[in-house]
């Protein structure tokens, strides 16, 4: 099969995955719901924007939510991208949690202390938050190749460390003494993203997305460091033989995808919040493993798996407000979906044919 028939097969596989989660969620949510079509109906169009004709003409409404589910795909985007990379060299980095916090750390500190008009500190911020979780992410890499540390060991550590590390540094060194809360001092409008849509928080950001997918394809499949990379995860045991840099595919497997785990913390400093407070949640890098997963590790995926998720999870909150069915039903849908998305692709080996 080629390469191009091989990617559509995938594709519709996971489509009908997906579907038939849905399809499963449907039937545990008449079981818990008096109402479960008017619950499914709320879920699957509660995210969407609310047009309407008018006396007045046409109106928009319910654009916040909309505006949300680009926020937050944006966002998983970058950290999907942030755990498909190291899984291409058969690395489970757990790792984007701590990358993200840092590099948003970084981003803000840059933003707050480097003066100048908007074309000198937004590319100090961004350079600053990529070098950061480059170097968190070389950490476990290291660790991983020169000791044979668990990677899932080393990244849940580290996360720990760099999640500490931030609250640290606003409580001690960064906090607005004028807020009554531990907050940074808002950022320089200069550092700020431009805004695309009213009362949203969707920024110039969202341009940056097809930039940063297209330079991780293009870096998995037409440079010698991807080469080696998706080598290393295929065939391991070849790619010695054959003399490759094994440990440096690795290391730096770890190191790019806390690279672009950066972005996603350049977007929630510069875009999202515009501040960055002490209690910032962590756990939205294990979403874009989840994210990571529906998109079977491709970059040019994850973008939609990432506007999947964030969908369902807006839906989700949609559906709690208005119906009779809580938010965990949704968590429950979610898990079927990760769940058929990855036990389908042992289907074609169970038969014999190709992957």
């Amino acid at each position: 099969m080629s390469t191009a028939g091989s990617t559509n097969s995938s594709r519709l596989q996971t489509a009908v995955a997906v579907i038939a989660a849905l399809a499963v969620g449907f039937v545990i949510t008449a079981f818990v719901s008096e109402s479960p079509v008017r619950a499914y109906i709320a879920l699957i169009t509660g995210a969407l924007p609310d047009i309407r004709w008018t006396e007045e003409g046409w109106q928009v409404r319910r654009l916040v939510r909309f505006g949300s589910v680009i926020e937050d795909a944006i966002t998983l985007t970058f950290l999907g991208l942030a755990v498909a990379i190291p899984f291409q060299a058969r690395q489970f980095s757990l790792g984007a949690d701590g990358q993200m916090f840092l590099a948003a750390l970084a981003a803000a500190a840059m933003s707050l202390y480097v003066g100048g008009p908007w074309f000198i500190v937004l590319p100090v911020a961004f350079v600053a938050a990529v070098l950061t979780g480059f170097a968190w992410g070389l950490v476990p890499g290291l660790l991983k190749a020169r000791y044979n540390a668990n990677e899932i060991v080393t990244t849940l550590m580290l996360n720990v460390i760099a999640v500490q590390f931030y609250r640290l540094m606003i409580s001690e060194h960064m906090r607005d003494p004028g807020a009554g809360f531990l907050v940074t001092p808002l950022l320089p409008s200069a550092s700020i993203l431009p805004n695309l849509m009213a009362r949203t928080n969707v920024t110039a950001m969202l341009f940056l997305v097809p930039l940063v997918v297209a330079a991780a394809w293009l870096l998995l499949q037409r440079t010698t460091v991807g080469y080696e990379i998706r080598t290393v995860g295929q065939a391991p045991s070849f790619a010695r033989q054959v003399g490759m840099p094994v440990t440096r595919a690795v290391v730096l497997s770890m190191a790019i995808g806390g690279a672009f785990a950066a972005f996603a913390g350049v977007h929630i400093s510069n875009a999202l919040l515009k501040r960055l407070p002490v209690d910032l949640s962590p756990g939205m890098g294990f979403e874009g493993l989840v994210v990571a997963l529906l998109a079977r590790n491709d970059p040019k995926s994850i973008p939609f798996a990432a506007f999947l998720y964030a969908y369902l999870r807006t839906g989700a909150q949609a559906m709690e407000r208005t119906t009779d069915v809580s938010r965990e039903v949704v968590l429950v849908i979610q898990a079927f979906i990760i769940l058929f998305v990855v036990s389908q692709r042992l289907l074609p080996r169970r038969e014999g044919r190709p992957s």
